[in-house]
């Protein structure tokens, strides 16, 4: 199999260098496993904590959020997991389980794989993207979902069963409709990205799962420009080995806005409050010298930030919302800080050199 991708950033992708926002495993879930060594894969402590992982996967082929698969075994009725690819749920304990058959050659443990690939690959709506659960059901979770980096997730995980020769047990047949995934993924990208006033910025969260359009998620999360969600989006673009004319100008675009959208003079910190419940709160003060920090969510049509209540009632600053949003998500950061200064410059020189083909995303 060709090289249709950069084998650096697959590798980056497994412990989340490709992705928006800096949410890393918990200690012991799947993930927190995956950079041991080959070896460490035949051992005991392995085979236990993959039958305990096993154990969550529900029969639709997904695991649930939000519960530690590893430390015990699941002994509730399987019909009540909910599986789901939010906050790192499905894709993590299939590595992991992919992990231990490579080393084990135990066949429960592929045959768990097989399963949970093809959960995914039959989640994909026909415009290429994926639901935030599976069952879409009729809310929310069933729009297109860039939050927390749930469709990028998936799409790592598919491109390192194309072409990772961990996952030949899985089969011809399902890597290359992992590869055919992939590559649909990659063209609703496209398509999803937002023009305003006939130029291309960034993503919202969530997209509509049949017209592309931005769509909201919970009441404090408006259609919007997301700064922190476009960034892995980019970075799923960058690491494209010879990328589409049309994959370099969806970089380039969300690269300028990036640049456009970002807030001087201005830097979040903790105050002392002894009338807030936990005795602190944040504000955002001047300072010159500050970092370049990015909003959450911006508003399409003017780019201004978007802060918001639980009643869906966008506000201008951080100040303007209550103590509970204010203080219990994250509206501000640096998110795309190191894409600009050192990831997207070494990627703009590598298009520009005489040995960069232009070409499809996937072949």
């Amino acid at each position: 199999m060709g090289r249709w991708y950069n084998r650096g950033a697959v590798l980056a992708g497994c412990v989340g260098a490709l992705l928006g926002l800096a949410a890393g495993p918990a200690l012991g879930d799947a993930g927190a496993y995956l950079r041991k060594p080959d070896d460490w894969y035949r051992g005991e402590d392995a085979l236990q904590i993959a039958a305990h992982v096993l154990s969550y996967q529900a029969p639709g082929g997904g695991w649930p959020k939000n519960v530690d698969t590893t430390a015990a075994p699941y002994t509730g009725d399987p019909a009540k997991l909910r599986p789901t690819f939010d906050n790192s749920a499905t894709t993590d304990e299939l590595r992991f389980l992919a992990r231990v058959h490579a080393a084990t050659g135990t066949a429960r443990f592929g045959q768990a794989v097989g399963k949970g690939l093809d959960y995914i690959l039959q989640a994909q709506y026909p415009t290429g993207g994926w639901p935030q659960s599976y069952p879409p059901g009729t809310g929310y979770p069933r729009h297109i979902t860039f939050n927390d980096s749930a469709m990028v997730r998936l799409m790592q995980f598919l491109r390192e069963v194309a072409a990772d020769e961990r996952y030949e047990f899985v089969g011809a047949a399902r890597r290359r409709a992992a590869r055919v995934a992939f590559d649909r993924g990659i063209q609703c990208i496209l398509r999803c990205q937002i023009k305003v006033n006939g130029r291309l910025t960034a993503w919202c969260a969530q997209h509509d799962e049949r017209d592309y359009r931005p769509r909201p998620a919970r009441s404090y999360e408006l259609a919007s420009l997301s700064g922190a969600e476009s960034v892995g989006v980019v970075r799923l673009l960058m690491s494209l080995k010879d990328p589409s004319p049309e994959v370099v100008r969806a970089v380039d675009a969300a690269v300028t806005w990036f640049r456009e959208a970002a807030l001087r003079g201005i830097k979040v910190v903790p105050k002392e409050d002894p009338e807030a419940p936990n005795g602190r709160d944040r504000e955002v003060v001047e300072d010159p010298a500050a970092p370049l920090l990015w909003a959450r969510f911006y508003e399409i049509a003017t780019n201004r930030p978007i802060f918001c209540d639980r009643d869906g009632v966008p506000k201008r600053r951080l100040a303007d919302i209550g103590y509970e949003r204010r203080n219990g998500y994250a509206w501000l950061g640096t998110w795309p800080q190191t894409l600009l200064e050192k990831e997207y410059p070494r990627w703009r020189a590598r298009q520009a050199a005489p040995t960069a083909k232009p070409g499809r995303p996937a072949e």
